[in-house]
Parts: structure tokens; sequence; C-alpha cells
């Protein structure tokens, strides 16, 4: 990782954002990626991705393959240890089930060619974000691009103060993502239902993360992007007037964009 913190930057600064979703990375962030360079070559700077490994939904890590022969689509994900890691702990902290790598492996030849195989046996990591980030480096798609990731300490150190939040604190041996909701920590069972965790006397800045509507606002206190390239579902909720310094521009279009990229 490059650290970008608390940099002056006369040249125009080019970011994207995204969850960790898929280990095959989802083709709408490839278009993000490539919307990034083309704007990169028409006016320079740099590219920045801000990897929110902050996220808890075991759903964004979703791969969407397809089988070489029949057509099919088939869903993968991570396997996780336990229901709290897999439902409530963040993406930079859940842990890989030990068999899920070579139980997935084998199910890999329906879909992929060898070269990208040999590119999921190589990589490593122990948890979802981790592993994610490691494929996508791998596959050469982040080249020459710095990364920023959410649950890093130092980034939310440096970020502006959050008067609403998640936090990152123990229930029952596992880290996991509370939302703070008037003042209690509470987690999202499902249906519109929640429950209270206990809450440290103390929530340090450092366990820290923003929601959704504040997602942009807490990163660009540290990235100071001049350009951002927006998602279609991002369009929808960014507040883009509370932004008159960044440009944004909406990623191109992709076939199929919740299918993996694979690479030829």
């Amino acid at each position: 990782m490059i650290n970008i913190m608390n940099e002056e930057r006369p040249e125009p600064v080019i970011c994207f954002g995204q969850q960790p979703n898929g280990f095959f990375p989802k083709r709408f962030l490839f278009a993000k990626i490539e919307t990034a360079r083309k704007l990169q070559s028409a006016i320079g700077g740099k590219i920045v991705f801000f990897y929110h490994d902050s996220d808890a939904d075991y759903r964004e890590t979703i791969t969407l393959l397809t089988d070489i022969n029949t057509g099919e689509e088939v869903r993968i994900n991570f396997t996780h240890d336990n229901r709290i890691q897999k439902k409530y702990s963040p993406l930079y902290v859940k842990k890989i089930s030990a068999s899920w790598k070579g139980e997935t492996k084998r199910r890999l030849p329906r879909f992929l060619a060898k070269s990208n195989i040999d590119i999921f046996e190589n990589a490593t990591g122990d948890t979802a974000a981790d592993f994610c980030l490691d494929m996508y480096i791998r596959l050469g798609i982040f080249e020459g691009i710095e990364i920023v990731r959410s649950s890093d300490k130092n980034f939310r150190m440096t970020a502006s103060d959050l008067a609403e939040f998640f936090a990152d604190v123990n229930y029952e041996g596992e880290i996991v993502r509370a939302e703070m909701h008037q003042g209690n920590l509470r987690l999202h069972e499902g249906g519109g239902k929640y429950f209270d965790v206990a809450s440290p006397e103390v929530i340090e800045k450092w366990q820290k993360s923003a929601g959704r509507d504040y997602r942009f606002a807490w990163m660009q206190s540290v990235i100071h992007c001049t350009h951002y390239i927006s998602g279609i579902g991002e369009n929808e909720y960014l507040k883009k007037e509370n932004f008159p310094e960044v440009a944004f521009i909406t990623r191109e279009e992709i076939e199929r964009s919740d299918h993996a990229y694979i690479p030829k």
C-alpha cells in the first residue's frame, strides 16, 4: 500500500471506491478502473482506489461465474467459521474457512482456464477482504493505482470525526460492525429487526467507520480527490452538491456488470 495521507497534490486525484466484491471482481468494478484510466490518460494525475473493507455484508463477495460448457450461472462465495463472523464481522475480519480454497479450486475448471485457476491457487489471505485484494493485485488490474483501505487505523485516525458511525467491537468472542443508534450499539438481525450489543466505555476513533450516507465525506477528508468515478448505484444516494470541488464521472457501461471479470 502507498501512503497518501496528508500529501498536497497539485495534480488531479482520480478516485473510485468499492467494497470487496468477489474473489474475481465484478465487471462493474473493472469498468470503474477502465473509466479512471481513460480519464488519467486525458488529464494526468494519480488514481486512488478506496477499498471499503469495513463493510460487513457477506453478500458483497458473491462471485458469479458462467459454466464454460453449459452456460449455467453459478454463485460462489466464501464460507466462514461461524454465523456471527459471516453475518456481522467486517470483511477485513471475516476469516475464510480452512477448507474453502481447496473445495473451490476443485469447482473452478467448469468456469476458468488454467491460467486463471493458477492465479486463484497462488492467491493468499486469511480474510475475505485480504484474499479479494490479493486476487485483484495478481490479476494486474490495479497496477499503478494507489490503495487506501477503510479498515486502516492510520486512515481512520486521519479522517474527519464521525457524528454517526459504525464501530468494530467485541461480541461473543468475535469482532463485529455494530451501528451506533440513539446512544446504543446495535446489530441488524434482518427484516427491520435489530438487537443491542454491549458498548465499551470508550469507542476509539480507530474503531469507527462511516455508513453509506457519510462514506464519501469521510473518504474525501483524507484523499481529497478532484475527480470521482461513481457507480450506477452510488449516483442514487451521493449528495454531489455537497462536494463542489469534485468532478463526478459515472463509470462506463459494461455488459453483465454483476458477473465476475475474467481476464482472457
